[in-house]
């Protein structure tokens, strides 16, 4: 799987330019022409269109139109979807959102920045506490384990970003968060009892507020979908932006694209959510996982 770039300006690839790129792609083989070709419609090179339908560079809606028009997508409402998809991701190319600064190393710029914009994520999550969740002690005690000796300064930047990316749950909008976790992340004793006692303790607080919905998949539940690897699934309100998924580290990031993988992955995600308990029973679990933790 491909790692998204950190950097945001106009000359990278991004998620979102990706898609309509792919899509580009896809409409350019079935009229059966070659890039130059499509060049031709743009009165620029060849190297322009490989650019597009790579996600290198912004999408111009003359540009989009102009080839919706060549490869004869005669479906406006297609048309109509492919700009604005790709007003967004010029909208996201100039942002200067709070990570810009916050994030030295930039391997997350990406994934917050479009979190920013999210209305929803689902997240699976297999080891650890969804970083949403996670406590300002809870961070700390996994940033300490996986920076090197000379890197322990950036132990409270990465805090510090867990903690600003967590106010997208308040507010006005609030993001809605559907989290299903599996309970070896709740028992593994991330920071010593007292540090899990409280995060556990959290994730009951969180559970209250209406945005967010919490599932523990118990190790009764035996085999299930996905024991690959932990995920996020980022749902946009505009139309025509395709659910995107990514693999989440404490300091990196990998994406999933594609209509059909993303497809893939939901029913993964709800197939899941029904083997887990019930958000109710969830919470009367977990407060049972937290009496038990003793220090």
């Amino acid at each position: 799987m491909p790692k998204a770039h950190a950097n945001l300006g106009n000359r990278v690839s991004t998620v979102l330019a990706r898609q309509l790129g792919s899509q580009l792609l896809a409409f350019r083989e079935t009229a059966g022409m070659n890039q130059a070709q499509a060049a031709t419609a743009l009165s620029a090179q060849a190297a322009k269109v490989a650019k597009m339908e790579r996600g290198w560079v912004p999408f111009r809606d003359p540009d989009v139109v102009a080839l919706c028009q060549l490869y004869g997508v005669e479906d406006q409402q297609v048309v109509q979807r492919m700009l604005r998809l790709a007003r967004l991701d010029r909208e996201r190319r100039k942002a200067q959102g709070w990570w810009v600064t916050s994030l030295a190393a930039g391997a997350l710029r990406e994934y917050i920045a479009m979190e920013d914009v999210a209305v929803k994520v689902r997240t699976w999550q297999l080891a650890l506490i969804p970083g949403l969740f996670q406590t300002s002690e809870y961070t700390r005690a996994l940033a300490v384990a996986a920076v090197s000796p000379d890197e322990i300064g950036e132990v409270e930047r990465i805090v510090e970003v867990r903690v600003r990316r967590q106010l997208r749950l308040r507010g006005d909008a609030p993001l809605r968060v559907h989290a299903v976790i599996w309970e070896g992340a709740l028992r593994q004793m991330i920071g010593g009892p007292h540090v899990m006692r409280q995060q556990l303790e959290h994730l009951c607080e969180l559970a209250d507020e209406s945005n967010i919905d919490i599932q523990v998949l118990p190790f009764r539940a035996g085999v299930h979908t996905c024991s690959g690897g932990s995920f996020n699934m980022l749902t946009f309100a505009e139309e025509g932006a395709m659910d995107v998924v990514h693999m989440d580290g404490l300091r990196t990031t990998n994406w999933v694209e594609g209509v059909e993988e993303s497809a893939s992955f939901a029913e993964m995600f709800a197939r899941t959510c029904a083997l887990s308990l019930s958000p109710y029973d969830s919470m009367r679990f977990i407060e049972g996982i937290a009496k038990g933790t003793h220090e």
